[in-house]
């Protein structure tokens, strides 16, 4: 790929993150993938909320379906997919959750309503009737009144540690671009792939 030249997918992923806003409505959306406890795959749609050198972060209740494989099972891939620019991004690697302090620097980024709502979902359990969860975003909203909500102990972030990111660009003829990075010891191995 003639538009990475770098020998580390960190800037590269940035560069195509900032491309990819100019066309998709959210850009930070990816799928997450984890296992159940018994192997079988499971995934769903998050929001990036963070990328460095650390690796890429996101935020859950911890007490989700998601958290719970995680928990099990710290190893998960994340994909996005940019499809106005003909782009993926692949990554794999093995989750580490953030530390409090920035778990509730983001949390206290959020909007009232979203905090609130952390505090009112019960995530990925049962749900008789939404008039039961209505009512929950009421109480709580009762609850905290105009002062600061705080993070509920239930509610924070994982970082995921990549040890892989692949970089697809379609091409005609189905003779797409692939390029592979993979960890080696502080550094990363590049290596282009057959599409």
């Amino acid at each position: 790929m003639d538009d990475i030249p770098d020998n580390e997918p960190l800037a590269p992923f940035r560069r195509w993150l900032d491309e990819a806003w100019q066309s998709e409505p959210n850009a930070t959306a990816f799928t997450l993938a984890t296992t159940t406890p018994d192997g079988r795959p499971s995934a769903r749609a998050l929001l990036l909320k963070g990328c460095d050198e650390r690796g890429f972060v996101f935020y859950t209740n911890l007490e989700s379906r998601k958290a719970g494989e995680l928990g099990a099972n710290p190893q998960a891939a994340l994909c996005f997919l940019w499809k106005s620019r003909g782009r993926q991004v692949r990554v794999e690697g093995v989750v580490e959750p953030v530390a409090d302090a920035e778990a509730d620097a983001y949390f206290a980024s959020r909007p009232r309503d979203s905090q609130i709502g952390a505090w009112a979902s019960e995530q990925s359990r049962p749900l008789d009737r939404r008039a039961e969860l209505e009512r929950r975003v009421e109480e709580f909203s009762r609850r905290f009144g105009e002062a600061t909500v705080p993070r509920p102990g239930f509610w924070s972030g994982f970082r995921l540690l990549p040890e892989r990111i692949e970089f697809w660009q379609e091409r005609p003829s189905r003779l797409h671009d692939r390029l592979l990075f993979t960890r080696e010891g502080q550094g990363w191995r590049r290596q282009r792939l057959y599409p």
